[in-house]
């Protein structure tokens, strides 16, 4: 059903957790540079934190993020309100996981988690708001038990793993404060521990997964309700 859409993701999140290491901000500082002697580096920016470093970008615009902070226990990619694809986002997450862990000597991933929020707006409904409300809800007045109009209306779908499906996901789908025309997607996907040793194209696979996931199952979901009522 996504075809049917054109959505528009604002953010890209993918938090690894590993045993805790020594995270010397100097030979990070190290791989910082060694990115920027190859060529095309991903980060322009190397600052230190209290518990480790962050790699950045400047904000291209107001409320961009384009980072990754590595501590001695996690790393956290974030990518939002930038021009960068699932495609780019999932092979950078990769590609750097795999130099930070054979720096710091981590053999194990014991958790993975990728958060995504995307907009698509209705195709017979001007409003989300209206949209989730007597599309996805089929409310009428049952609202005005509240004494006034909820401004922001949603639901939260979890599906935790299962014996055939390790992954969970958990879907939120809502209407958008900062746009009422566009209905809001997220989907916060965790996965299950990776050895190193073994390679770490699970890392890449996992943030795909969890696109298709919000894109093809969660708009396929929503486009079901995309339709106007005769009154």
């Amino acid at each position: 059903m996504e075809p049917h859409y054109a959505p528009r993701t604002i953010a890209f999140q993918s938090e690894i957790l590993h045993p805790l290491v020594d995270a010397d901000p100097t030979r990070l500082q190290r791989l910082h540079n060694h990115l920027f002697e190859a060529g095309s580096p991903p980060y322009s920016d190397f600052s230190v934190l209290q518990d480790g470093v962050m790699f950045s970008n400047p904000a291209s615009r107001p409320g961009a993020i384009s980072s990754v902070t590595i501590t001695g226990e996690r790393l956290m990619f974030r990518e939002e309100l930038t021009a960068m694809t699932v495609d780019e986002f999932a092979a950078r997450v990769r590609k750097l996981s795999e130099q930070v862990c054979e720096l710091l000597g981590i053999q194990v991933l014991t958790a993975h988690q990728v958060t995504l929020r995307t907009l698509a707006n209705p195709r017979n409904y001007v409003d989300s708001r209206e949209y989730i409300k007597s599309g996805m809800f089929g409310f009428s007045d049952e609202t005005e038990d509240f004494g006034r109009e909820p401004q922001l209306l949603g639901l939260r779908l979890v599906f935790p793993p299962s014996e055939g499906e390790p992954n969970a996901h958990a879907l939120r789908i809502e209407s958008f404060h900062n746009d009422p025309r566009s209905v809001f997607l997220e989907n916060q996907a965790s996965f299950p521990p990776l050895l190193t040793a073994r390679g770490l194209g699970g890392l890449e696979r996992n943030v795909l997964d969890a696109y298709e996931f919000l894109l093809e199952r969660g708009l396929s979901f929503v486009s079901r309700f995309d339709v106007r009522l005769e009154a």
